[in-house]
């Protein structure tokens, strides 16, 4: 593909998506070194897509936002994105989410674009954006498919294990003067209830952690979340809810971590793929669908329908984090102590003015 061109990559889909494809970008440019790279995004996962050296441009407009709001600054923002994705005509378009994502794919001036064969569509309605499918997916987890496909339409082999290449901005979280910390970062919050962990098994988790040396910190992004992350907290002192941080902020303060501990999850994939000791929970989806796994750095536990004991996760969490060891895969930045900007009036006699 000559360097004039440009090839779309269009997946409007989760943290957990872009990361994952993240991979199929890097691979690609490899593949096509004159290729130029656009990715459709939205605009709450549109940072994730920045960190990918192998992507030129990055096209996005709040679409969740837009369709819990209906707010008409959003409107116009979603409109002006369309004209940009207008003005260019790709070589191929790829869609490599399959739902809403074929909206933006249909929109896009091309002659080729891609998508998924009617079984393996995730909205069987979106099948009218393609002019081409995607080879039928192969008995395999999701990740690995996503990247089959790309590849066979593109025809390049891949690798085995996905090679990620993130490269994250060099500002941290918000930060005070302190004593740098072991950190273990735990990811309770899900995306339906159906998923979740019981919070006493959270505090089990905390508690032993804890008495390992390790400063426990737990991320939140809705009201509903900080108040779980406090529950947690109260049954462990000496861990620490975060403020609410930002997608970069939060990966920054992973890429810092010594271990990452979650449910099967955006951030917890991204830690996978950023290369920190990682243990990843499942209770209601597919492990072999979802699941990570490199001997001694990452690992899932649980399944769908089978949520892990404590022991279970305390197990796993040796696998990958031996006891007494500190971590040698943990070359993150140096990170302060973060400023709690939101209080927890459970575990903190009294509360902190928002910053």
């Amino acid at each position: 593909i000559g360097s004039p061109h440009r090839r779309g990559a269009h997946a409007c889909g989760d943290v957990g998506v872009s990361v994952r494809m993240a991979t199929g970008r890097l691979r690609d440019r490899r593949a096509f070194p004159e290729a130029r790279i656009d990715w459709a995004a939205d605009e709450a996962f549109a940072e994730v897509v920045h960190w990918n050296p192998g992507v030129d441009r990055v096209l996005c407009a709040s679409l969740r936002r837009f369709k819990k709001a209906r707010n008409l600054d959003d409107l116009r923002a979603i409109v002006a994105s369309i004209r940009t994705l207008r003005s260019e005509r790709y070589d191929l378009v790829l869609d490599i989410h399959g739902v809403y994502s074929a909206i933006i794919a249909f929109i896009a001036r091309s002659r080729r674009r891609y998508g998924y064969c009617r079984e393996n569509l995730g909205e069987a309605g979106a099948a009218f954006a393609y002019t081409d499918r995607f080879d039928r997916r192969i008995a395999s987890n999701a990740w690995y498919a996503m990247r089959r496909s790309v590849s066979d339409a593109l025809g390049y082999s891949i690798d085995e294990r996905p090679h990620f290449g993130l490269k994250l901005p060099p500002a941290l979280p918000r930060s005070v003067t302190g004593e740098p910390a072991r950190r273990a970062m735990l990811f309770h919050a899900t995306s339906a209830d159906a998923k979740k962990w019981p919070a006493g098994h959270w505090i089990g988790v905390a508690q032993a952690l804890t008495a390992r040396g390790l400063q426990v910190v737990l991320p939140w992004g809705s009201e509903r979340e900080h108040d779980e992350a406090c529950r947690i907290a109260a049954g462990v002192p000496q861990a620490q809810v975060l403020p609410k941080l930002t997608v970069t902020e939060c990966a920054q303060l992973i890429d810092a971590s010594e271990l990452v501990v979650g449910m099967d999850s955006g951030f917890v994939h991204l830690a996978y793929a950023l290369g920190k000791p990682t243990v990843m929970i499942f209770t209601a989806t597919s492990r072999s669908h979802f699941g990570i796994d490199i001997p001694g750095r990452a690992i899932s536990v649980g399944d769908e329908g089978r949520s892990p004991a404590v022991r279970d996760v305390l197990a796993a969490i040796d696998s990958v984090y031996p006891p007494g060891v500190a971590s040698a895969i943990s070359a993150g930045p140096h990170v302060e102590p973060i400023v709690a900007v939101k209080s927890c009036p459970v575990i903190i006699p009294f509360r902190h003015e928002a910053a």
